[in-house]
């Protein structure tokens, strides 16, 4: 059984000066509920078991990853074997847990309905199920089929054929097992913090969500432009540069050192701000002379970004997030042009000194211009929206931020797609998503926050959740076993990773509790317990002083014990449930497919001795399967593996 090990990485080499952002409504003071955050969402998110026909499959002869695609094109050759001119349906195939089969066709009441009446020789949908069976074309990944209740088709696949497309990812790699998506490219907008503040808590489920998005995407063969789309531009920046001009008059003298906290420099300007009228007026005009493009004052503005940034690129670094950034200013210029766009198809409409867009159904207008002639979020989202398909050519949009924004995205997404830029029904390529998320709250159900009441930062919660995870290593006495970088690289991994973890694992939409000690346990469904689930495999393997290598090559894979057979279906349908997580844009889809490969493991391990035994060799081969496939899952979830108890 797994339990408390200690384990260790492998070396590695409502002021209109306040922006609103991709994070805003975290300063609402009231959390959403449950309910509330599931409202937020029009349409219930499920994986539709619907599979893609054979012709939108990528080099389909050579990818055998996917075992519900495979069984589709099956079922495909039967239903048109059997009912040749009959209703043009594409096969229903899904996994299934009853003991009467590994997957299930559930075409035949569908196929019923339509002909019941037309003089078939069908009487019921059992003998359609039937006919699916007998026309279903001789594969060796079938071991039988039945047919049972209103024609359900369950598919019991054959050991042999599991075992050997294991041993394919084994010796190709488990890249083998990649999904194949139909998009080739696509933008995943995540983070996205506001320049001159710190990242906060806020920020955390946004980047953690964002990156794990993206890393399914790109393991499943797609381009992503991952963007930062940062605050970087607007009216907040004429407190900040001529509160900067107050402290130094010689703009040389700026940097981070000189500025300090950035977060009080920023309080600091807004108070000021608020409190002297002539301060004010003389920050309206600094943001005129910045729009403008003033040498100084663009100066000045490029050094406020530049401090920022380091401070932002010092969270991602620790988190491992890849992003590029592209903030407000870059869509800036493009701005007029596209608003011209827009007017020209006759959306743009005059509306109380502003131009606005209406949007059918919804009963305030879609702001593009304000009524003192500046721009806002939704000319810069439209913009920005416009850039990436027309110049990036990206074929699906991803914006990761808080379900309090779900009305924008839907009004921006609608005005996109009365100007003809993206298909009316939202079916087809190129499509966009917003992908909403709930609040992080603390134990007493509230935003979570400092015990003064300030928002948390984000790199005093990671130092927090390093410093508890150093603790429990040192509590097991790894301070006299290992190097002091080992145990900052281990207490990093698992601190880390049970942070990302504890957020990855909940739907997205729900509200969830921050709470340290359950994130940390090494029991349960936490990234720790999966962690030493990982490193006691490699344990058992070190242990047998077998050349894994060389037996992927030489020796052969067998599945006769029942335990062994249920760990190596569940390790096949990886690429499958990386699909579903994908298409659904639910990261903790992944999170339970994990948690039940552990749990698999577990029981195969308790059940199936493995050093020592006859079968040893085969059983080798199972555990190395299962480590490679829980890598690549901590891989896509951002979370750093561990090789040592």
């Amino acid at each position: 059984m797994l339990g408390s090990f200690a384990l260790q990485l492998a070396p590695v080499s409502s002021s209109p000066f306040l922006s609103f952002n991709r994070l805003s409504s975290f300063h609402s003071s009231t959390p959403f509920s449950a309910s509330d955050i599931l409202r937020a969402t029009s349409r219930r998110i499920a994986f539709a078991a619907k599979t893609r026909t054979i012709t939108s499959m990528a080099n389909e002869e050579e990818y055998s990853g996917n075992v519900k695609q495979q069984l589709a094109k099956l079922f495909d050759a039967s239903l048109k074997a059997a009912f040749p001119t009959g209703p043009d349906v594409e096969p229903l195939v899904a996994a299934c847990t009853s003991k009467f089969g590994d997957y299930q066709c559930n075409n035949a009441m569908g196929i019923f309905s339509k002909i019941r009446g037309q003089n078939t020789e069908y009487k019921k949908p059992a003998s359609v199920g039937e006919a699916i069976v007998t026309n279903l074309p001789p594969s060796e990944m079938i071991e039988s089929c039945s047919v049972a209740g209103p024609g359900f088709v369950n598919v019991v696949l054959s050991k042999i054929w599991i075992a050997k497309n294991i041993q394919k990812m084994l010796i190709g790699g488990i890249e083998t097992w990649a999904p194949r998506l139909q998009v080739k490219k696509a933008v995943v907008d995540f983070s996205s913090p506001n320049i001159a503040k710190e990242m906060h808590v806020g920020h955390l489920r946004s980047t953690i969500i964002g990156d794990s998005l993206a890393r399914m995407l790109e393991f499943s063969n797609v381009e992503v432009l991952r963007r930062n789309h940062v605050g970087d531009w607007g009216t907040q920046f004429g407190m900040l540069i001529e509160y900067l001009f107050e402290l130094f008059p010689n703009i040389e003298d700026v940097n981070e050192t000189a500025i300090g906290d950035l977060q009080a420099f920023y309080k600091a300007s807004k108070q000021r701000f608020d409190s002297d009228p002539a301060f004010k007026e003389r920050a309206q005009k600094a943001v005129v002379s910045l729009q403008g493009g003033e040498p100084k004052y663009r100066q000045a503005w490029m050094q406020i970004c530049e401090i920022s940034r380091k401070e932002f690129d010092t969270v991602y670094k620790r988190l491992k997030i890849q992003i590029e950034e592209k903030g407000e200013s870059f869509y800036n210029p493009y701005i007029p042009g596209i608003i011209e766009k827009l007017s020209e198809k006759g959306l743009v409409e005059e509306s109380q000194g502003a131009r606005v867009i209406f949007i059918e159904g919804v009963n305030i207008p879609l702001i593009v211009v304000k009524s003192d002639g500046g721009y806002n979020y939704a000319s810069t989202d439209l913009t920005a929206l416009w850039y990436r398909l027309n110049e990036e050519k990206a074929e699906w949009i991803i914006y990761v931020t808080d379900v309090g924004q779900q009305q924008h995205f839907d009004m921006f997404f609608s005005a996109a797609k009365r100007a003809g830029w993206l298909p009316a029904d939202g079916s087809t390529y190129p499509k966009v998503n917003h992908v909403g998320f709930g609040l992080v709250l603390g134990e007493d159900g509230k935003r979570f926050r400092t015990r003064s009441s300030e928002v948390v930062r984000l790199v005093d919660l990671l130092d927090e959740a390093k410093s508890r995870s150093k603790a429990q290593l040192i509590e097991r006495g790894k301070a006299e076993e290992w190097t002091d970088d080992e145990l900052e690289q281990t207490a990093e991994a698992v601190g880390y990773g049970a942070v990302k973890y504890a957020d990855l694992k909940n739907n997205r939409l729900t509200n969830y509790t921050f709470n340290f000690d359950q994130m940390l346990n090494d029991k349960g469904n936490t990234a720790v317990y999966l962690l030493y689930a990982h490193a006691r495999i490699c344990s058992i393997i070190r242990k047998s002083k077998k050349d894994i290598e060389e037996l992927k090559k030489t020796e052969s894979l067998v599945l006769d014990h029942a335990d062994e057979r249920v760990l190596a279906l569940h390790l096949l349908q990886f690429s499958e449930v990386v699909e579903e997580a994908c298409s659904n844009l639910l990261p903790n889809v992944l999170c339970e497919y994990l948690y039940n490969l552990s749990e698999n493991f577990t029981k195969f391990y308790s059940n199936c001795q493995v050093v020592g035994s006859a079968e040893e060799i085969s059983r080798l081969l199972l555990c190395e399967a299962t480590a490679r496939v829980m890598r690549k899952c901590f891989h896509l979830l951002g979370i750093e593996p561990v090789y040592k108890i």
